[in-house]
Parts: C-alpha cells; structure tokens; sequence
C-alpha cells in the first residue's frame, strides 16, 4: 500500500463517519405507533402510556409491549419467531415486520409531515 491508498482510506472513513452522525443527529422519537393488518390500520397506539395490547394476526395472537416509550412484540405465533427477535423500537419511521402473520408496527410522529394539494 502506497500513500495514496492510505488517503483514500482515511477520507473514505471519515465521510462514512460523516455520514452516520448526521443520520444520528436528525433521527426522532416517535410519538404513535400504528398496527397494520394487510396494509390496513387495525390500531393506534400511544407511547407516552405503558400498556400491553393483544392483536389478532393470521397465525394467531400477537401480545405487544409499550414500555418507556418503546415498543416490541413479547409473543407471537410463527414459526421462527423473527418478530419478537426484532426487539424493541422508539423512533420515528422504524418498523416490525410479521410476516407470516401479516402484521407491521410502524413509529411516526404525530406532527405534520407533508401537506399534498389536489385541484
């Protein structure tokens, strides 16, 4: 290795450095979490409240946890239960996927994003 690949790796790491503390500084805590079943909002839940909440997914019922505003899925039914590996989230535009039983748990913040005009 030269000098000049020795640069290139250090301006290399520092723009990837760059990158993830700018992507750190604009993330946001979500204030709601909604519950699809089939692309369809089944539940919106608040995660300023601890609560539990039972869902009815394909395979079976989903137990959710809401703890310090974070959610997870604690127990479902599937096979390799991936969504209750997926463990808890908090901000906005983060997800649990459930695949088998048709069931996502999307984050957003309560706030306006983006207003759409239609003539």
């Amino acid at each position: 290795m030269n000098k000049s690949d020795t640069k290139l790796i250090i301006i290399i790491l520092l723009f990837c450095f760059i990158i993830l503390l700018i992507s750190n500084l604009f993330k946001t805590k979500g204030e709601v979490a909604n519950v699809y079943y089939n692309n369809k909002i089944i539940l919106k839940i608040n995660l300023s409240k601890n609560f539990e909440y039972d869902v009815k997914g394909y395979n079976g019922n989903i137990h959710i946890i809401v703890n310090n505003n974070r959610i997870k899925v604690s127990k479902e039914s599937s096979l390799y239960h991936l969504c209750s590996k997926q463990g808890y989230i908090s901000n906005s535009n983060e997800t649990i996927t459930c695949l088998p039983n048709k069931i996502v748990i999307k984050i957003t913040n309560s706030k306006l994003d983006v207003i759409v005009w239609k003539k």
